[in-house]
């Protein structure tokens, strides 16, 4: 596994106060099709109990994942729906969502997600919404027999040398994104085979990973981390007795100019002003 580069998530704050810590690239594009992703971890519910209340998007997909705790998600396209641990949910917002995504009451054991923003390309921004959610099914999921596991959160994946492959019911996000957890026991390892992406990131959430960098160097990856991978390697994910989880994040560059603010995404500034001024008069609608 060859490692380009290593980020720090940083400490940040959204919508009603609620705690993260972010990892963005709006400017360079790094990560492209991925723009952003905030982790929530927290067992004080004052770090998220003011959760996010309405808010409006144009021109992006977010991607949110639960492994503890949950959200009420509330749209204007009348969905209402309890996100909880082991859940995903995918919005193509396009030309305008409202949603809402506020904490749950009988979530007792604190909170732990990740919301991920990726880009839309400029021939689908103004698209109608679309939503879908695993809250019906179990994510499907792969062992081997070296301690690794693997979630499909969104995508198809499969461990280098085994025949089967899982897919996920969440497909078609844009950039051919797809999204993964890997948990690796102590000791444990495994190998993925993502050549056929241009872009290829791992955050470790908890534990450690190992791996040499390009100079040969033995080098660790702590919980909070954010690897940019080299695609055209084969990748090997090992830890050692503190084991590790992973949130795997691949796909394919869209490779155009963006202009953000806030919530919205799109190509040029006019395209911005315009998002605006249709959330002031109303058009985005609102949450039933």
């Amino acid at each position: 596994m060859k490692v380009l580069n290593r980020y720090s998530a940083l400490p940040a704050m959204d919508g009603d106060g609620v705690n993260i810590n972010r990892i963005a690239d709006f400017d360079k594009l790094r990560f492209d099709p991925y723009l952003m992703m905030d982790e929530i971890k927290s067992d004080n519910e004052q770090d998220f109990i003011g959760g996010f209340p309405p808010h409006p998007h144009r021109g992006i997909e977010t991607f949110t994942y639960i492994r503890t705790g949950g959200f009420e998600h509330r749209d204007q396209m009348g969905n209402v729906k309890p996100i909880r641990a082991g859940d995903v949910q995918w919005m193509s917002t396009g030309s305008g969502v409202v949603h809402s995504e506020m904490p749950l009451a009988d979530a007792k054991k604190g909170l732990h997600g990740f919301q991920i923003w990726l880009n839309m390309p400029a021939k689908h921004k103004m698209r109608p919404p679309i939503y879908q959610d695993t809250s019906k099914q179990a994510n499907p999921c792969i062992d081997n027999e070296h301690g690794a596991k693997l979630v499909a959160l969104a995508g198809s994946w499969g461990f280098n040398h085994d025949p089967h492959e899982i897919s996920s019911s969440i497909q078609g996000l844009a950039g051919h994104g797809a999204i993964a957890d890997l948990t690796l026991a102590e000791y444990g390892h495994g190998t993925l085979n993502l050549a056929e992406y241009q872009t290829v990131c791992a955050y470790v959430y908890q534990g450690e990973l190992n791996y040499v960098d390009a100079q040969g160097l033995r080098e660790t990856a702590r919980a909070g981390q954010f690897l940019v991978l080299d695609p055209h390697d084969v990748s090997h994910f090992q830890t050692e007795s503190t084991g590790a989880g992973l949130l795997l994040l691949a796909g394919k560059p869209i490779n155009e100019e963006i202009v953000y603010m806030g919530p919205f995404v799109m190509n040029s500034q006019a395209e911005i002003e315009q998002a605006v001024l249709d959330y002031q008069q109303g058009l985005f609608e609102q949450i039933f």
